[in-house]
């Protein structure tokens, strides 16, 4: 797993193919798209880490970012066609737009950008709108855990936020500006956090190497652990399950001589090895 810091302008595809070619492996993905315009901590996923990307799905992110009041784009963020402007944030004070962030502190419903990445009908809500159809998506739950004015300058409003996956910053540029009557777009985000791990941890995609990886045991942290001994370690390798034993849980981290080796899943009186990591 590495820790990559990527810069504005790049897809995170771009950054997952600069990481190849760093490392000399096709099967590399990340832990959550970072849009072009964005910046900040992309986690990366190397070799069979890829099948653990699934436990990692609860980590929340932080971001800080900038959301531009009195100018509605056609993306929510600096890429996309101005579509409506405002002067009514000359009459706005920080009391009114923190006020106006705080109603969406905690969890909220939220429809996500028409440029983005989610399926209509088995295809991206991005391509649809590029073409100028009409993009109905229905809205989702997510929350923001925290999220707070950092500065305001008008007509600039810089913002904090710990969110919970799934959650789009773009949508909550789009939504402060609907409810401060002004119209609005997310000018800038950098991801400061994914779990554990901060943006000050990373480096440049085309400098990560094999001896900087972190190890993937990171990804199963949460997860009940059990050490096994040369027996059951050669049994989990072949997909083979082991004894339960006591106390484990519904899910566990299979370890051996202090290496991750499966995540197993518990069946009756056995642990069966769902996603197998070790050679």
């Amino acid at each position: 797993m590495a820790l990559v810091a990527k810069p504005a302008g790049p897809t995170s595809h771009d950054v997952v193919d600069l990481v190849r070619r760093a490392l000399g492996t096709r099967r590399v993905g990340h832990l959550g798209t970072l849009d072009p315009f964005a910046a900040g901590l992309l986690v990366v996923v190397v070799g069979r880490a890829t099948r653990l990307a699934p436990y990692a799905v609860g980590w929340d992110k932080a971001y800080e970012g900038v959301i531009r009041l009195g100018a509605r784009t056609a993306t929510d963020d600096p890429t996309g066609a101005v579509v409506e402007t405002s002067d009514v944030w000359r009459s706005l004070d920080r009391d009114a737009v923190a006020a106006a962030l705080g109603r969406f502190r905690g969890i909220v419903r939220q429809r996500p950008p028409d440029h983005s990445a989610v399926k209509v009908q088995g295809e991206r809500a991005y391509r649809r709108a590029r073409r100028g159809e009409p993009v109905e998506l229905p809205e989702r739950e997510v929350e923001f855990r925290e999220l707070e004015l950092v500065a305001f300058e008008p007509p600039d409003a810089r913002f904090r936020a710990v969110v919970s996956g799934g959650t789009y910053l773009r949508s909550l540029a789009r939504d402060v500006g609907d409810a401060l009557g002004c119209g609005a777009h997310l000018a800038m985000l950098q991801r400061t956090r994914v779990g554990p791990f901060r943006v000050e941890q990373a480096v440049a995609p085309e400098a990560v190497t094999v001896e900087g990886l972190v190890d993937e045991a990171a990804l199963v942290a949460d997860l009940p652990r059990r050490d096994l001994d040369d027996a059951g370690r050669v049994a989990a390798v072949h997909g083979r399950p082991v004894p339960a034993g006591q106390g484990a849980g519904e899910r566990v981290a299979l370890f051996a001589e202090g290496h991750l080796i499966a995540v197993a899943e518990r069946v009756g009186d056995l642990l069966k090895p769902r996603v197998v990591v070790a050679e």
